[in-house]
């Protein structure tokens, strides 16, 4: 399945590559007529699932910040302005960057500070209330939650399906990937998520995608 999951996530992101050139990369062989960068990010892709199926196999994944911030050092790895840490932990401590909503304008999150301190004091209070949660709606609520607060600098809901499908393969539940003809209903429903804040339409969303959606 990594690639047709791979394949899935480069389409959310805007990637070009085709599946059968993903499949063609992953084989070690290199697609001609591509840009360097969106060869990296598909490359970058496949490395984070790998290391994200390591974990569970080890027995070694958590909802924690240490994971979180390790998958992003993959998943954004010279994309981001920083990756691998929370804005403001490195050497950029005033930028704050917007999601771009089109036609909605701007979502403006957590201003970056040094040290972060706003940032760590959230991801720390929204994964104690996690905790609480039944496996399953912890997975898609953290995916939710990581988007929305935006902890990096790029790759954060990369980063954040990462984390969900940790929890689900922890608990011994299948995976989720959005198909990518699903991108602009993805996309549309994220808008709206960052517009009004209210994850029923997403969570809905994401459990259509799951391989058993009608048992769901």
């Amino acid at each position: 399945m990594l690639p047709e999951f791979v394949w899935d996530a480069g389409v959310l992101e805007g990637n070009p590559f085709t599946f059968p050139e993903v499949k063609t990369l992953l084989d070690g062989v290199t697609v001609g007529g591509r840009k360097l960068t969106d060869q990296a990010q598909i490359v970058n892709l496949a490395e984070s699932a790998k290391r994200l199926l390591a974990l569970v196999k080890a027995g070694e994944f958590k909802l924690s910040k240490s994971v979180f911030t390790e998958l992003n050092g993959i998943v954004a790895r010279n994309e981001a302005l920083e990756w691998g840490l929370f804005r403001g932990e490195g050497q950029e401590t005033n930028y704050t960057p917007n999601v771009g909503l089109g036609e909605a304008g701007l979502f403006t999150p957590i201003a970056t500070a040094s040290g972060a301190p706003v940032l760590n004091q959230v991801f720390d209070a929204g994964v104690e209330q996690l905790d609480a949660c039944p496996p399953f709606e912890r997975a898609l609520a953290f995916f939710l939650f990581g988007a929305l607060q935006q902890f990096f600098f790029d790759g954060n809901k990369r980063t954040s399906r990462f984390m969900m499908n940790g929890v689900l393969m922890s608990s011994g539940i299948d995976a989720i990937s959005v198909p990518a003809g699903k991108a602009q209903a993805f996309n549309e429903k994220m808008v709206r998520f960052y517009q009004g804040r209210d994850g029923t339409e997403m969570l809905q969303f994401l459990i259509s995608c799951h391989p058993d959606a009608d048992q769901l």
